[in-house]
């Protein structure tokens, strides 16, 4: 008989290999760091669906912040910083610290979340 802990690591590990099968084993683009699919993982579990469309992730369909689909092709991010991945981090670790009118939330994201996210929506 299998513990709470196993079923929970072979349920992780299950979605896991799920996600990487109907994502095509996604990897980031040259030059981009981070991990695609735990990006991916990071964004459903800050929950950024709710406000924003992202390509490859299930949500409502609330339209209060910007598509995120494309951002690799775009020049800036919230319009004012150059689009790289540095900065799309900043950008997602600390919103108010790029703009303090900004209306996205500070969502406590994590240095090594914010790269996997950024991983994620570059590579898309």
């Amino acid at each position: 008989m299998m513990g709470a802990t196993t079923m929970r690591l072979l349920g992780a590990a299950a979605a896991l290999a799920l996600l990487a099968a109907c994502d095509g084993g996604a990897r980031a683009p040259a030059g981009v760091q981070g991990d695609p699919l735990r990006g991916k993982l990071a964004l459903n579990q800050y929950a950024c669906r709710a406000c924003h469309m992202i390509p490859g992730i299930t949500g409502s369909s609330v339209y209060v912040g910007r598509p995120l689909d494309d951002l690799a092709k775009r020049r800036f991010i919230n319009g004012t910083l150059p689009n790289d991945q540095a900065n799309l981090v900043r950008w997602i670790r600390d919103p108010q610290g790029v703009d303090p009118h900004t209306t996205m939330p500070n969502m406590g994201v994590s240095e090594k979340d914010a790269l996997d996210i950024s991983a994620y929506l570059l590579s898309r």
